[in-house]
């Protein structure tokens, strides 16, 4: 699953504060309209002869065989066929079925325009049982061929040959196979009244995900040149030299598709070349559709596929005035109040409007309160409704629509298994970790589930007991496991117990996509930025805030000193949960780019030497802050959150032997008054040896190849 943007930090067992949700509507793909029209105006009709025959080509292109007949008429009269005529082209029996079909004027209109010959379709259509009785009501699966519920135009088209069957974007939620589950009957479900959706603000705590475990960030529009520098292979390669390391099994890949992901398309596998055309139409008319229709609705079928014709060729204007309509005349249509919804859904992207998109959830809403709704109408409303809300960062209420969904339908373990993603997205870990282990009870090998439960696990610090919850779940190979969260989580789970396959992992994760490499883990993003462990000054263009720092050491040391506490010699705890063992604690100045309360006021001259250096203090993906580590502390190897920042370590008390800090396979100490710059996206660890503590000044500044629009347009970590 591609929506979980917040879940990523490891949270203790109280409730996460819930992050905010992007307004971003980038993830959304909007549909377009439909190739070409029905009927081509003042298109001429165009005559030739193929072996004794007359091919017509008719207003609308179309081309038909008639009779010659001999003489000049085979080609000149419309019906007859010359001089040897056939009588009159539709029999009565083409007549019964075009009007039981397409109604009284359409099928009038079709035929006087020639939009189709219908005594071939009727012949073709002979090769197939058909039932009169579903004939008249509209049940036409056989011969449905571009998937909009009913027989047209469209469809005689393709069982004539003229035109392939293939299938124009299907409604997003009420055909979608990952969201809609198809039932044999028309069965009414009965649902609870729902709340109103009202949106109650989140509430937001600002802190920093050190972790690394969220998803991908999506590269501004202004990003460097992509590909120009690339990560050196040698730290691959040394990284996983050992030849006695397990070998992960490999997932099945996974189809990333947006459309696929969200259940904007069926998937439909193409059969073999060898078969005919009827053997494919067969095939299809297997597959089950989802029965959005009442009893009622079919009495007006014929208003709502119309509106819906128009939503699906983009005309979401008039598709909206089409089903404000059929809901003003018919309120107790479950099917047009649907269809209302999703044209503000789809108006919502093409506006990018929150207010639209709002209206569209209490459509939902209410679609799925009337009494005599279809069970798959009423699970494609709750579940479109329940991803909207979470896209706009209504994540209770959306947590709120998939405990009715369970409610209603209690054996769909995938309602399960989002309503506890839902809880994470809440930070409310205890809750996700219910839901998953409910679910576990009952389908143990649910690939889904156990990934997410080994994450609960390992952010819990129960690292042992994390990983074969994890391992497992990624091998499954089922859909929402392959993702860099987990990869990361596992090889750093393993490397907290010893194992060395942890990069084998870490590989697999690379080749998968979810890493830049083995050594580079960092989720959040942009492409392009050159990659390297170590920086000098010169190479970032910040020399002055380097001079500035380096100038200054002691006073910024003499500040720090008077800040710590006096008793223990230490500042707040560190609470990453990076730590082996030991003491290691911190005292921020700035994070994400703006100041932390009163923290300057005990520190007036360092954070003077700072105001003038935007590219620390404005880095909102950063930290500013000092840091105090204590004898016998040893800090896990791991990596920072994105690529988009390095880090300057200013030495301000360090022992002469004992201090070291590795990143990637490069080892290095520090020295008073002097900086090192590394970028910790990269894999790096801390060992303090020493008999006495050490203390630096760390300082977080963009990186150097982000313009000035990118450093503005990304969010805040």
């Amino acid at each position: 699953m591609q929506h979980y943007r917040h879940y990523g930090t490891s949270c203790p067992p109280e409730p996460c504060p819930a992050p905010v949700e992007e307004e971003v509507y980038a993830e959304e793909e909007v549909y377009g309209e439909e190739a070409e029209s029905l009927i081509q105006e003042e298109a001429e009709p165009m005559v030739k002869q193929t072996d004794g025959k007359t091919a017509v080509e008719s207003k609308n292109g179309k081309r038909s065989e008639r009779g010659g007949g001999g003489g000049e008429g085979g080609g000149e009269e419309e019906e007859g066929g010359g001089g040897g005529g056939t009588g009159t082209k539709y029999s009565m029996f083409t007549w019964f079925v075009v009007l039981a079909l397409l109604g009284v004027w359409s099928s009038v209109a079709v035929v006087y325009f020639e939009v189709v010959d219908y005594d071939s379709v009727i012949a073709r259509a002979k090769e197939f049982p058909m039932n009169l009785s579903d004939v008249l009501q509209g049940k036409l699966t056989a011969y449905d061929t571009d998937g909009d519920g009913d027989f047209d135009v469209e469809d005689a088209k393709v069982l004539l040959g003229l035109k392939a069957a293939d299938r124009p974007p299907e409604e997003r939620a009420d055909s979608s196979p990952s969201s809609v589950h198809h039932e044999d009957g028309n069965d009414e479900a009965a649902v609870p009244p729902l709340v109103e959706d009202v949106f109650v603000p989140e509430d937001h705590t600002e802190t920093i995900d050190t972790t690394g475990v969220l998803l991908e960030e999506r590269p501004p529009e202004e990003s460097p040149e992509s590909g120009r520098y690339l990560t050196s292979s040698k730290f691959s390669q040394q990284s996983v030299g050992a030849e006695n390391r397990s070998e992960p099994v490999e997932p099945q890949p996974q189809s990333d598709s947006p459309k696929e992901a969200r259940g904007d398309l069926h998937t439909h596998t193409a059969p073999p070349s060898g078969k005919p055309a009827e053997e494919k139409l067969k095939e299809k008319a297997k597959t089950k559709k989802p029965k959005l229709l009442n009893k009622f609705d079919k009495t007006i079928k014929v208003e709502i596929d119309a509106a819906e014709k128009l939503r699906k060729k983009g005309k979401l204007e008039e598709a909206l005035r089409a089903f404000e309509s059929l809901v003003e005349q018919n309120p107790q249509s479950p099917r047009a109040r649907y269809g209302r919804a999703q044209v503000e859904d789809d108006l919502a992207e093409k506006l990018r409007s929150n207010d639209m998109l709002q209206k569209a959830i209490n459509s939902y809403r209410e679609a799925a309160e009337l009494p005599d709704a279809t069970s798959d109408l009423l699970r494609a409303a709750l579940k479109r409704r329940a991803e909207r809300q979470q896209f706009l960062g209504r994540i209770r209420g959306s947590l709120a629509t998939l405990e009715k969904m369970v409610q209603i339908f209690p054996d769909d373990i995938s309602l399960r298994n989002e309503m506890g993603v839902a809880h994470l997205l809440l930070g409310d870990n205890k809750g996700a970790s219910r839901v998953f282990g409910e679910v576990l009870a009952v389908a143990p090998s649910n690939g889904f589930a156990k990934v997410h439960y080994g994450f609960i696990l390992k952010s819990e610090n129960k690292i042992a007991e994390s990983i074969p919850y994890l391992k497992d779940g990624i091998e499954s190979g089922e859909p929402g496991t392959d993702d860099g969260r987990f990869y990361f989580h596992l090889g750093d789970a393993l490397q907290r117990v010893g194992d060395e396959s942890a990069y084998r992992w870490y590989e697999l994760g690379h080749k998968r996509g979810h890493f830049a490499s083995v050594w580079q883990r960092s989720l959040y993003n942009v492409d392009g930025l050159k990659a390297q462990p170590w920086w000098t000054a010169k190479e970032t263009g910040y020399t002055d805030l380097v001079r500035t720092l380096e100038r200054n050491w002691k006073t910024i040391r003499d500040e720090a000193l008077a800040m710590m506490d006096q008793k223990t010699g230490s500042f707040v705890p560190e609470e990453e949960n990076l730590r082996e063992r030991g003491e290691w604690g911190q005292y921020t100045l700035w994070q994400q780019g703006k100041k932390v309360g009163n923290a300057c006021q005990g520190v007036p001259k360092t954070c003077s030497l700072l105001e003038k250096h935007s590219e620390a203090t404005g880095c909102r993906r950063g930290q500013i802050k000092f840091s105090v580590m204590h004898p016998g502390t040893h800090v896990w190897p791991h990596t920072g959150p994105t690529n988009c920042r390095l880090r300057m370590h200013l030495g301000l008390v360090v022992p002469k032997h004992g201090c070291k800090i590795r990143c990637t396979d490069q080892t290095r100490e520090w020295e008073e008054g002097r900086v090192l710059i590394f970028d910790d996206s990269f894999e790096h660890e801390v060992w303090q040896e020493a008999g006495s503590y050490r203390l630096i000044f760390i300082v977080d500044v963009w990186h150097p190849e982000l313009t000035g629009p990118q450093r503005h347009g990304l969010s805040a970590i």
